[in-house]
């Protein structure tokens, strides 16, 4: 919108910017031929939404000045939103903790005796029916969680959501903590999914609508760290007790979800709801209450007025694109018009976490073992893969202000199809010692690689490609879809690792290495660049079909057009996001 309002406002634009807007229009975005200029959205824009006329230069502004307001000044305008966001995230250190517990327990001495079966030799087996059954309960029920949460986010809020959920979480706890047979563990596993499915999807909404641009890729990514955090802190607590015979090494792990949770419980009941929720519903005196909670008065650098103009702004024009005046939020309004292609990005993107070879590292310490390390040694590798991951975000972080999304995630992509070719080549030969510390060091470069790309900057843009009337429902939507193929995956892989099923041992990477070939494809011709990219611009950029290649050369286009022309401000022949 902001480019009509500067062609209506300037009386002579450059004839050969308009002559490449025209060109972009008929060759590069794929707009359908139309019978008269009226048709095109540029053209209607300004004509139906001339009530936003008004707010279209203090939106401008808004949007200007938080593109070139500088990283630390960023952070240090917005410190204490960055602090409600890592709050919020940190539920995802539960989710990650308890998901491999139950992966490492099927190697723990103590858990086998206590739910497996006789192996034959003397030792206890966990079925491969029963390791499948684990697994895919929580998957389950956070498939119902996921549900429920898009439709009561957007209802009764974020705040109030994630409350329930972890209140629900603590009860899941309890049934874990004093299950006595391995079908009450089933029942607890498909309770704790629930309200996992409300974690996984809102930290990712409420970083997003928290952050500004320069800051929101760095807290999404980060949601991934927490993810890793979790895990590093079961394998840890699992290896302390790998040697105690007790029902203690495996019911004490349990418990320590509730020193986590309890703190996290106490600093959502008293933080703010997100500005763009009270957006939605009407109420911009109280999205004006949570921006002066959310950033520092101190730093001057916030015109809280302002953003609550470019969030009305953007709001309505993505009522209008979507040709939704009445403002309706439903999951069939993620399958129509624009946001049809940005469910399809966000939920192939999910996808590609399951199948590009993770599950391998999330069976790391029964792969070693079945490879022919000891129990001890597999799980100090487990405990070594986890602090690889810390490496591996750390260098993401670093990587984020200067690469772009698109191109972090299709290198990510191909390096770990490379690797997982590897994997596959090194199960050929019969098993050794020194092939299985080969593959676990293969599977320590796969973790490593992954947490550079594909781990954090999935949620970077699963946030980022949905509009934001619709980013509850399209985010999960796109977990949903990651949970199925979940459900899959964890089926599979105790079929390939497992000696009493498959036991193709490293060959399973061959499976991984085509699968993760067959996402870098995908990728390459339907995945968009967002980086440096308002979410008015990705709105503007969808409803013109751009081509994911020219994501970013018609935002330039549009930059030096005016698009954000503030009384001559702004005009600059280069793309102003080519340093960020």
């Amino acid at each position: 919108m902001d480019v009509i309002l500067w062609f209506l406002e300037t009386p002579s634009p450059d004839p050969r910017i308009i002559a490449r807007l025209q060109e972009l229009d008929n060759n590069d975005l794929h707009t359908p031929p139309t019978s008269s200029t009226s048709d095109d959205l540029f053209q209607r824009l300004p004509a139906s939404t001339s009530a936003l006329r008004p707010l279209g230069s203090v939106a401008r502004a808004a949007t200007e000045a938080e593109k070139h307001i500088n990283l630390p000044g960023s952070a240090r305008s917005y410190l204490k939103a960055i602090g409600w966001s890592v709050l919020v995230s940190s539920t995802l250190i539960m989710e990650g903790f308890d998901t491999l517990l139950i992966f490492s327990y099927f190697s723990l001495p103590a858990f086998k005796r206590k739910y497996g079966e006789p192996a034959g030799d003397g030792s206890y087996e966990i079925p491969t029916r029963w390791q499948f059954g684990l697994t895919t309960a929580a998957e389950a029920g956070e498939i119902v969680g996921l549900l429920f949460n898009g439709i009561l986010a957007d209802r009764v809020g974020y705040r109030a959501t994630l409350l329930a959920a972890l209140t629900f979480l603590f009860l899941s706890i309890f049934v874990s903590f004093f299950a006595t047979s391995i079908r009450m563990l089933l029942a607890a596993q498909i309770l704790c999914g629930l309200p996992w499915g409300v974690f996984q999807t809102l930290t990712i909404n409420y970083a997003a609508e928290l952050m500004p641009v320069k800051l929101r890729a760095y807290l999404l990514s980060g949601i991934n760290l927490c993810w890793v955090l979790g895990q590093i802190l079961s394998s840890g607590v699992v290896r302390a007790f790998v040697h105690n015979n007790s029902q203690w090494a495996y019911r004490i792990p349990f418990a320590l979800q509730w020193a986590i949770g309890v703190p996290i419980f106490i600093g959502v009941l008293l933080g703010p709801e997100s500005p763009w929720w009270w957006i939605r519903h009407k109420r911009p005196d109280r999205a004006r209450q949570s921006l002066r909670r959310l950033t520092r008065k101190k730093s001057g650098r916030v015109n809280v007025d302002q953003i609550v103009s470019m969030m009305i702004h953007t709001d309505e024009v993505e009522k209008y694109i979507t040709h939704n005046d009445t403002g309706s939020i439903s999951y069939l309004a993620c399958f129509r018009r624009t946001d049809l292609r940005r469910t399809e990005i966000a939920c192939v993107v999910w996808i590609t976490q399951q199948v590009c070879g993770t599950s391998l590292v999330g069976w790391a310490a029964y792969f070693y073992e079945q490879a022919g390390l000891n129990t001890k040694n597999s799980y100090n590798l487990s405990v070594g893969t986890f602090g690889l991951a810390i490496l591996g975000y750390v260098v993401c972080f670093f990587l984020l202000a200067r690469v772009g999304r698109r191109r972090l995630y299709l290198v990510g992509l191909f390096a770990l199809a490379a690797i997982l070719v590897a994997v596959g080549a090194l199960g050929v030969p019969p098993k050794s010692e020194g092939l299985s510390w080969a593959l676990g060091c293969l599977l320590l470069l796969v973790t490593f690689v992954y947490n550079i790309t594909i781990g954090p900057i999935c949620y970077v843009l699963v946030a980022e490609i949905p509009s934001t009337r619709l980013r509850v429902k399209t985010v999960v939507l796109a977990r949903v879809a990651y949970n199925l193929s979940g459900i899959l995956i964890n089926w599979i892989t105790p079929q390939m690792v497992s000696p009493e099923a498959w036991n193709w041992r490293g060959k399973a990477g061959f499976v991984f290495a085509g699968t993760t070939i067959c996402c870098f494809v995908y990728c390459y011709w339907r995945l968009p660049e967002t980086f440096g990219l308002s979410y008015l611009e990705i709105d503007i950029l969808f409803a013109k079909k751009a081509k994911p290649t020219k994501f970013r050369e018609v935002q330039c286009i549009l930059e030096r057009s005016g698009y954000y022309d503030i009384e001559g401000y702004g005009r600059e022949e280069q793309c102003p996001f080519q340093g960020y």
